[in-house]
């Protein structure tokens, strides 16, 4: 179990061990969790991606292995049927999972876990490791500017975009489902929230797996 450190003084800072967290961002597509993701990921060396499985194509710039793992529906098929995946939904015709035994090693290593999953995912993760999930729904500050944004990326055509945006208001509608929301009309200030959210989360007394171990030192004078 690796640990984290929760105190800091004038002497030398008390790392305690505690359980990993896995912090979800969801927004409907456009919204900017793409590009928080990447940016929490280097910003914060203890936060690991959870690469996710899917039947989709790469798209440009896209690594395989590194930003997801990139299978024929076949093969998605027999995962699901395993029981292989803590996650899986359907979105914009292709199939997305997230490989479960990773998830469960990095958690009980006191590692973070970012997922860049929607809302169906979410709801899996919920109901399978609750007392593990911190979940971030992302905002845009409007719909003009999501449609813009949508465009200007040029990641799809205009068939596609038009499709994105008529589900938009559907993710949309789950937003109350999650722990936190913030609205991303400056990226500096929205990664600054989700940071904010990240430190408070790994200080939970549930997480800190080895305070039982450190106040039973206090109370006996050590």
């Amino acid at each position: 179990m690796s640990s984290d450190t929760t105190m800091t003084g004038a002497a030398p800072s008390i790392t305690i061990a505690r359980r990993g967290l896995m912090l979800v961002l969801s927004s409907p597509s456009g919204a900017g969790k793409t590009t928080i993701s990447r940016r929490l990921l280097e910003t914060d060396p203890e936060l690991h991606l959870s690469v996710s499985v899917t039947t989709r194509t790469r798209r440009p710039g896209e690594v395989d292995g590194v930003h997801y793992q990139f299978i024929d529906s076949e093969s998605f098929g027999l995962m699901v049927n395993r029981q292989e995946l803590l996650e899986h939904a359907k979105v914009f015709d292709y199939y997305y999972g997230t490989p479960k035994e990773q998830v469960e090693k990095r958690l009980a290593s006191g590692q973070d876990i970012l997922f860049d999953i929607d809302w169906q995912g979410t709801q899996q993760l919920r109901q399978r490791a609750r007392d593990d999930l911190v979940s971030v729904f992302i905002l845009p500050p409007s719909t003009r500017d999501l449609e813009k944004r949508l465009k200007t990326r040029a990641q799809d055509s205009a068939d596609v975009v038009a499709k994105r945006m008529s589900k938009a208001a559907d993710e949309i509608s789950h937003w109350a489902e999650y722990d936190y929301i913030v609205i991303n009309d400056d990226v500096e200030r929205c990664l600054a929230q989700v940071h904010a959210i990240l430190r408070a989360e790994r200080l939970k007394r549930h997480r800190g797996v080895g305070l039982v171990d450190f106040v039973k030192q206090l109370r006996e004078g050590r």
